[in-house]
């Protein structure tokens, strides 16, 4: 199976500590002053403030004892030369306050930001204060902060979060995230928009990150030339759909179905059959030459009815499958399989074929029960608890740093590995891990995984490398869902209006084809 191709490079995303080494590279190395790259910091937060709230009434700046607090402490001397009303609180006493940090402090006294420590405050001035405000900046806790954030810090967290209305600036990252892994060990931020610094942390894209960053912007505060003697190593890539979407092959005008591949879905056990139409149009509608779907026998009407393109078989007993193999580039198999004598074997007659093979669902469930030997035809894609049955540990384990899990199961089942959940992460082999940005929370329902194992399929059949047709499947599934999610909402989306809106999807990229190739 081959590897991610080199000219397919995304986005490097770092541990926390490589951006703190690239940090102090710049001022150890690079001459550049501390204080200044602080205060360039401060002006970008700034910037994106006045961006995305162009009239904030106020300001409530929380700041800790570090350097994310000195951010703060500036963000609020900026504010308030425009006129705009900005008060700091010193969740730190700011009597701890040392080096920049202190400099932006008292740059801040002095050109008349009111600071108020919270050790003299009550909490219910507290929760008044804040319930006034018009923006919330949390410049509570930076980087190089781990564990749950301790009391008074996690108090003010809680208070923040309990705001329903009030917009929150994170200052780099949510205070209480890990910056490198998307985990929380305890209260963390949740807010609308984070700007963050120097280099781009895998952790805001991924895991709980994905979900309490809100809008991520990185400002890397000096041109690249500067950086480039840090030899900071990547920890990820993150990819989105506008950046890979010319990855979607050019189809010529003479083109015919045997180009683009022959994709075979093996799934649907009793109770479960719309498991494998969902997947069988999926991998019609993402551009598979030709489609089968080998399912239970009373399934066969229902999945001609909603999708007749498809060539739909009835199988009863895994000798009937060998043949429809036999004439398959790619199988995908899995979907509402279940875990009987006929799942099993199913499973059984997919791993002894000579096909690329999309697994998912339960044919995963029966991996890891069974002593499969690891192969680079695989392309795997559970989700956390399948995951956890897979590694053989619990699903927090697989939650408290996902870009490790995927590559422990790559490394454990070989071929690449799509780990589902909030930043979808993508592992192959010979290649940084990738993080696919975008989804909703509408995609938190049954069948959506189906969806995405027949995009993965088709695109699998129509492209060289596996790995790049993952994560192109992977960033045209949130696009969709996305664009769908406008029309439908988050409650109502459903895995058919994904579906629905994968041709619109797929159109944009086409329109960027400027030839054709014969």
């Amino acid at each position: 199976m081959p590897m991610q191709s080199a000219n397919s490079l995304p986005e490097p995303l770092f541990a926390a500590d490589a951006v703190r080494e690239m940090d102090r590279y710049l001022i150890n190395n690079r001459c550049v002053d501390g204080f200044e790259l602080m205060q360039s910091a401060a002006r970008s937060a700034f910037r994106q403030l006045l961006k995305r709230w162009p009239n904030p009434k106020s300001l409530l700046v929380l700041c800790g004892a570090g350097n994310n607090g000195g951010d703060g402490y500036l963000i609020a001397a900026s504010a308030h030369r425009h006129g705009i009303q900005a008060t700091c609180l010193a969740i730190s006493s700011t009597g701890k306050l040392s080096g920049d940090a202190r400099r932006a402090f008292e740059r801040a006294s002095a050109e008349g930001v009111s600071v108020h420590d919270i050790g003299g405050l009550a909490p219910s001035v507290l929760e008044e204060r804040l319930a006034a405000a018009g923006l919330v900046v949390d410049a509570l806790l930076g980087t190089g902060v781990t564990g749950a954030p301790r009391e008074p810090f996690a108090a003010v967290i809680r208070a923040v979060n309990a705001l329903t209305a009030t917009p929150v600036l994170a200052v780099d990252v949510p205070s209480g995230l890990n910056a490198t892994t998307g985990h929380a060990e305890g209260e963390v931020i949740r807010a609308d928009l984070t700007v963050t610094f120097i280099g781009a942390k895998a952790g805001l894209y991924t895991g709980i990150g994905a979900g309490v960053c809100g809008q991520v912007v990185l400002d890397t505060l000096v041109p690249a030339e500067q950086l480039a003697g840090a030899r900071a190593t990547p920890l990820a890539g993150r990819q989105t759909w506008l950046n890979c979407r010319h990855w979607v092959p050019v189809r010529p005008r003479n083109a015919h179905k045997g180009r683009f591949g022959h994709v075979l879905v093996v799934a649907g056990d009793r109770g479960f059959g719309g498991a494998g139409i969902l997947a069988a149009e999926a991998a019609s509608r993402s551009g598979a030459g030709l489609v089968s779907l080998a399912t239970r026998p009373e399934h066969v009407a229902p999945a001609l009815d909603r999708c007749p393109s498809i060539m739909v078989h009835g199988v009863i007993h895994g000798s009937e499958l060998p043949p429809l193999l036999a004439r398959a580039d790619v199988v995908v198999c899995g979907p509402g399989l279940g875990q009987s004598a006929w799942g099993q074997q199913m499973l059984q007659q997919v791993l002894q074929s000579h096909c690329l093979r999309v697994l998912d669902a339960d044919a995963l469930n029966l991996m890891a029960a069974r002593a499969v030997q690891p192969s680079q035809r695989h392309i795997l894609t559970p989700h956390p608890g399948e995951a956890a049955r897979l590694l053989g540990c619990d699903v927090p384990t697989v939650e408290s740093d996902r870009l490790a899990a995927a590559r422990k199961l790559q490394k454990l089942w070989g071929g690449v590995v799509l780990l589902k959940g909030a930043g979808t992460v993508v592992a192959a082999p010979g290649a940084l891990p990738v993080i696919v940005d975008g989804g909703n929370p509408g995609m938190a329902t049954g069948g959506m995984g189906d969806v995405l194992s027949g995009m993965i399929g088709a695109l699998t059949a129509q492209l060289d490398n596996a790995a790049d047709a993952t994560i192109l499947a992977a960033a045209a599934h949130v696009q969709a869902a996305d664009l769908a999610s406008e029309q439908k909402g988050y409650m109502g989306l459903l895995p058919l209006d994904v579906i629905d809106t994968l041709p619109r999807v797929y159109q944009s990229a086409e329109a960027l084809g400027s030839r054709e190739e014969v």
